[in-house]
């Protein structure tokens, strides 16, 4: 694994790559409140099948950079992004999960810089209420950190009770940051949790207008436990969107990659080598 530096727009954007450096690119971004390394497994079986696989930690999150002005709107995301793609040797397919998928779509509707494909994992224009209001509440749960790991661990397991909590919590440590009150808190700048309401009433509308304007070829993966992105809410994308595949991974809640990696690999595997293929096969 390498671990790369790119700047954004004005702040430092940290990254890890897998596989040849010339090959065909694949860009992973995380959904809100996660890290690059969301990815592990993703990137990996990318870069076997031959790709150049690089996943960010998005600003605010992870090792990235904070924004120095405390805004966290799609456009500020997409201009990191932006300048990042310009550092590849050829367009990318962009891969990206809930808030990443966010920005992959506003990236893939409106070039410069080409994209040469899209894989939305469990996001569309219109979302459940319900469902990212839980998410909302999880990220913004915990404003003064916690006494120990086993206290976070307690945290993610009444968030995610489908999983099994780890015997070992020793891993959490990748998405907190001891800070100077002594106490654990999550890697995420506290600023990206508050939400501007007008932004947030205006959300649909936007999103629609760059569904309707995708012309690349778009894969959209659905976790068919999610309570973030319905049934009906996927069919409404690909009625905006009449190229897009679709492909719905049961058993697998909102964070799909981590619910159910063999199935979401062979779907995002499947779309690369249609959409992308290596040269010479």
């Amino acid at each position: 694994m390498e671990r790369i530096e790119f700047e954004g727009a004005g702040i430092t954007i940290v990254a890890d790559a897998l596989g040849p450096q010339n090959a065909p690119p694949v860009l992973f971004m995380h959904g809100g409140g996660q890290t690059r390394q969301s990815w592990g497994k993703a990137i990996a079986q990318a870069a076997c099948h031959g790709y150049r696989a690089i996943s960010v930690d998005l600003r605010g999150h992870g090792e990235s950079g904070w924004s120095p002005d405390g805004k966290y709107d799609i456009e500020a995301f997409s201009s990191d992004i932006r300048k990042i793609i310009t550092n590849f040797n050829q367009p990318p397919v962009l891969v990206g999960a809930s808030l990443g998928g966010l920005v992959g779509l506003t990236l893939a509707a409106s070039p410069p810089p080409p994209v040469r494909g899209l894989v939305l994992v469990d996001v569309a224009v219109h979302l459940e209420e319900a469902g990212t209001r839980e998410i909302g509440n999880f990220m913004g749960s915990a404003p003064n950190g916690f006494a120990n790991l086993e206290e976070a661990a307690d945290a993610v397991a009444a968030y995610l009770p489908h999983r099994p909590r780890p015997k070992d919590t020793s891993g959490l440590m990748r998405n907190l940051r001891l800070r100077a009150d002594g106490r654990l808190h999550w890697h995420w700048d506290p600023a990206f949790t508050r939400i501007d309401p007008d932004a947030a009433r205006n959300f649909s509308s936007g999103f629609e207008a760059a569904a309707k304007a995708l012309k690349l070829p778009v894969l959209l993966i659905r976790g068919g436990r999610s309570r973030v992105l319905s049934p009906a809410g996927a069919q409404a994308f690909l009625q905006l969107v009449p190229q897009a595949e679709y492909v719905d991974v049961a058993g697998a809640d909102h964070m799909v990659a981590g619910d159910a990696n063999d199935s979401f690999n062979e779907a995002v595997l499947a779309f690369l080598t249609k959409h992308m293929p290596l040269p010479g096969r």
